[in-house]
């Protein structure tokens, strides 16, 4: 089991700095302003031979009410989790008040605690450093996060504080058969919600307030026997709204989150429908080729007719995502949630499935046989041979004649045959068109067949017989 340590402190102090640092990664979103971390951030890093678990939490302040409650909970949890407490504070601000508090409640979790005075750099450490000793947690210890200063004798000092812990190395891909599954959607549709629900436990903070998460948060979920990575994401609106800088980074990060899925639940808000926002959304996970389940939330929320003319408006605008399975449910109450699991199981089959050459080879030429393309210049394209060329999404390459002719409905027609036959759902499958005869039935190329006319005009000429000069010589 890895040692966890947590980072604690005021906002603004460079705990997402540090956590980058030590994890080596950009996971954690850092800005120059206070309160962009909410919700809590888990990373794993190494020192020489030992590794760990870390923690990154938000800002911690004073009187805190509404969403910076709801942030110092989630500190509160970190700190029950950890087996060591990073405590930081600003080496520039010097002891604050709010400094003083935050010691006082770590000295009622009995954790071990290391003091880190961060952003030394530009100051005087004789003098800067040593004026945190006045907290009494023990001896402060300078570093610049952001300069990767001071940071092996943290790590020093941290693991002579830890307890005792067995430690492995965890640094192993995760199984292959762990789904990668994004939700995704516009502010405020319950994206948090419904991960809380799913994990049944608050993992991350779901308030009502559009850009409570900021940052995307990775988490591990076991379901029904099945293993989950969720990718809970920032809320993201059209582009000529988004004004502030950290947002801006946090749609980044979440569009980042469609790249590293496999399956994306795009979330709709029923009492809105589909809107212009949502289509984009959705643009963006096709274009990734991801497989899609489609979720209205807050369905409990409207009545029957408004019902029939969402369902109505879905059929008509979804059009080019037909495959993607549409589920009700409603996260606040956890109704429909079997339903969407089921969904992102079948996706997630669907684009990992294995389709034999034979088989393929075999449904395509049976299409073919049923319908052919309209003809061209009074000939017609020949399908002659199909086989897998990859998967997350699917993608079918078949090759035969004149396919150039070939027309996009009656792609549509044979990406259908194949979807009948081999029950896919909830992800693209890609249909790609080559020239040429079957590559693996031993044909041989252009050069080669060049050297075989060679041979054959050469063995023609050695058979032909003498011409008539020589065989009056003969005679």
């Amino acid at each position: 089991m890895l040692p966890v340590i947590a980072i604690v402190g005021r906002p603004n102090v460079g705990k997402s700095t540090l956590f980058n640092v030590l994890t080596r990664s950009r996971d954690a979103l850092v800005a120059d302003m206070p309160g962009v971390t909410r919700d809590r951030q888990y990373g794993t890093g190494e020192f020489g031979e030992d590794h760990f678990m870390l923690i990154d939490t938000g800002g911690l302040v004073d009187d805190a009410v509404g969403i910076d409650y709801l942030t110092a909970q989630q500190v509160k949890l970190a700190i029950v989790e950890a087996d060591l407490v990073l405590f930081v504070v600003s080496a520039r601000d010097g002891v604050l008040s709010a400094d003083e508090e935050i010691t006082q409640m770590l000295r009622l979790t009995g954790k071990p605690v290391q003091l880190v005075v961060n952003k030394t750099d530009g100051t005087d450490t004789m003098f800067s450093v040593p004026e945190f000793a006045a907290l009494a947690l023990g001896e402060p210890l300078g570093v610049s996060a952001a300069h990767r200063g001071g940071l092996e004798e943290l790590m020093e000092r941290v693991f002579s504080l830890l307890p005792v812990v067995t430690t492995e190395n965890n640094d192993e891909e995760p199984a292959g058969d762990v789904i990668r599954l994004a939700i995704l959607g516009r502010p405020n549709v319950g994206k948090s919600t419904l991960v809380n629900r799913l994990l049944g436990e608050e993992r991350v903070l779901a308030f009502d307030l559009p850009g409570t998460t900021r940052d995307t948060i990775e988490v591990e979920l076991e379901r029904d026997g099945r293993k989950y990575l969720l990718f809970d994401t920032a809320g993201i609106r059209r582009r000529r709204s988004i004004k502030d800088a950290v947002e801006k980074f946090s749609v980044i990060k979440a569009l980042q989150a469609i790249i590293k899925s496999q399956v994306v639940v795009l979330m709709l808000d029923a009492e809105e429908g589909l809107t212009d926002q949502d289509a984009t959304l959705l643009g963006h996970i096709l274009n990734h080729g991801r497989g899609l389940v489609i979720t209205i939330n807050k369905w409990d929320s409207i009545g029957d007719e408004q019902r029939k003319r969402l369902k109505s408006e879905l059929e008509r605008k979804l059009t080019y995502a037909e495959f993607a399975r549409r589920v009700t449910l409603s996260a606040l109450h956890g109704s429909g949630l079997r339903e969407l699991m089921r969904a992102v199981n079948e996706a997630w089959d669907s684009a990992g499935m294995e389709m034999t050459t034979t088989r393929l080879t075999e449904v395509v030429r049976r299409a073919w046989e049923a319908h052919q393309p309209a003809m061209k210049h009074g000939r017609t394209a020949k399908l002659r041979f199909a086989h897998s060329g990859g998967r997350f999404p699917p993608r079918i390459i078949i090759h035969g004649s004149r396919v150039s002719t070939i027309t996009p409905d009656y792609q549509r027609y044979i990406s259908n045959k194949i979807r009948t036959v081999f029950k896919i759902k909830g992800t693209p499958l890609k249909i790609e068109f080559r020239e040429g005869k079957n590559p693996y039935s031993g044909n041989k190329s252009k050069s080669s067949s060049a050297d075989q006319g060679d041979k054959k005009v050469k063995r023609f000429n050695s058979q032909r017989r003498p011409s008539s000069r020589k065989r009056k010589a003969k005679k």
